[in-house]
């Protein structure tokens, strides 16, 4: 088991980003670059971390970077991976740097979808990590694909009427090596899934929720409390899928043995601006009986379970 005092000190996220207070991207960076270590090649897709990261000529971020369009998450790793596998061929490198793209849920689940699949279809060997605040913050709180049910966003004002989509379980059907989803109120559980991701050849996906303090309206003191909330209510739950088997992890997997006992739904919703407006609706216990019975059936799910309208 890694503790803190494993993690290496050399600092790769940088003191004086411009990212907003209690930004999850900002924490998770700094995490998954201890993990990755300085021979990276970093490609972020359209984003807050494109904004992050800092202005011209100053960064935040000490690897080499590349800013990509919204859409192109996947295809630009396939080329830079196409240049690495060039270079060693030469004899140029001695060792290959592990490619890591950084992408939000709109520029994963929505705009960037078919970029990454094409990717994932042809076993690119890098590291695509979503960080998901479950809307479009960096463009004015839009929904997106992310978005769960009953969530407020300016497009979804009196809350969102659709389920959120589920891009971990479409990565397994791509059949890659490792899938993995993790919580920044967890970072020693993000920290190996980053380690064990780089140790392992293909196209791997790892997906973060990513409370958002402005857009998920609440203090940004309070992010990490919310990523643990999100966890122990089962509206994020943590496992890895790798050699075409589900392993729930961590919290999660202390929950569904019955070690600790799940929080309400209703305790994650209440914590949060965005779902004020559909509690206080007449919908709003069917929305979050709803949503109750989106934990249940995503549990069974992953344990093997297919439900009945499929």
């Amino acid at each position: 088991m890694v503790s803190f005092k494993d993690l290496p000190e050399e600092e790769l996220f940088l003191a004086g980003s411009t990212a907003c207070q209690g930004c999850p991207s900002s924490l998770a960076l700094r995490i998954a670059f201890k993990a990755l270590g300085s021979n990276t090649i970093l490609i972020v897709v359209a984003s807050c971390t494109s904004v992050l990261q800092g202005s011209y000529p100053l960064s935040a971020i000490d690897l080499p970077l590349m800013n990509v369009a919204f859409a192109t998450g996947g295809a630009s790793a396939s080329g830079v991976v196409a240049g690495i596998k060039a270079l060693a061929k030469r004899g140029e490198l001695e060792e290959e740097p592990t490619v890591l793209v950084w992408a939000g849920d709109g520029g994963t689940y929505d705009i960037g979808i078919q970029s990454l699949s094409g990717a994932a279809e042809r076993g690119t060997d890098f590291i695509y990590v979503c960080y998901n605040n479950e809307m479009y913050s960096n463009t004015g709180t839009q929904r997106s694909g992310a978005t769960p049910l009953g969530a407020w966003t300016t497009t979804t004002p009196g809350g969102k009427a659709q389920h959120r989509k589920d891009i971990a379980q479409i990565m397994i059907a791509h059949r890659i090596p490792y899938v993995a989803t993790v919580s920044l109120a967890y970072p020693l559980d993000f920290y190996q899934k980053m380690q064990k991701a780089k140790s392992i050849k293909g196209t791997k996906y790892i997906e973060m929720l990513a409370p958002c303090p402005p857009g998920w309206k609440f203090p940004s003191s309070q992010m990490i409390e919310v990523s643990r909330m999100a966890v122990q209510s089962g509206m994020w739950l943590l496992y890895e899928h790798e050699d075409g088997e589900t392993r729930f992890t961590g919290a999660t997997k202390r929950m569904i043995e019955g070690k600790v006992k799940k929080k309400p739904v209703k305790d994650y919703l209440e914590i949060q601006g965005r779902f004020r407006q559909i509690l206080a609706s007449p919908e709003g216990q069917e929305a979050e009986d709803m949503l109750e019975s989106e934990v249940s059936e995503s549990i069974r799910r992953l344990q093997g379970w297919v439900p009945e309208y499929i």
